[in-house]
């Protein structure tokens, strides 16, 4: 076994047991992680700019308004990221066995959706 690499088991419903590796720190490879680095860093900026608004003592219509742009960019960014999870890290669990990852995201969604 390759000492850089983090091994464990789980054992799948019907009782049957699969060992499986990944590097530590379970990374997750995404063809979408520029887009969503780049939106997360949009929504920075934009909310920064919200901040600025409230220092500035502007209109707390104008302030709601570009804060619901921000808190609509961050679930859409939520969106490409989950679509992303699915595609590649949950395909890769069910064709391993792995329940764990599916209930990981069902919780995850769940705490997205609140």
């Amino acid at each position: 076994m390759n000492e850089n690499m983090e091994y464990h088991t789980h054992k799948a419903e019907d009782g049957t047991e699969y060992t499986h590796s990944h590097l530590p720190g379970h990374p997750h490879k995404h063809t979408n992680t520029k887009m969503v680095i780049n939106r997360l860093s949009r929504a920075i900026g934009h909310l920064e700019s919200v901040k600025r608004m409230v220092s500035d003592e502007r209109d707390c219509s104008e302030v709601l308004i570009q804060l619901s742009a921000v808190i609509s960019a961050l679930n859409q960014t939520g969106k490409v990221i989950i679509k992303d999870h699915i595609e590649h890290c949950i395909v890769d669990a069910v064709e391993s066995g792995d329940k764990q990852a599916i209930d990981d995201l069902n919780k995850a969604i769940d705490r997205f959706i609140k």
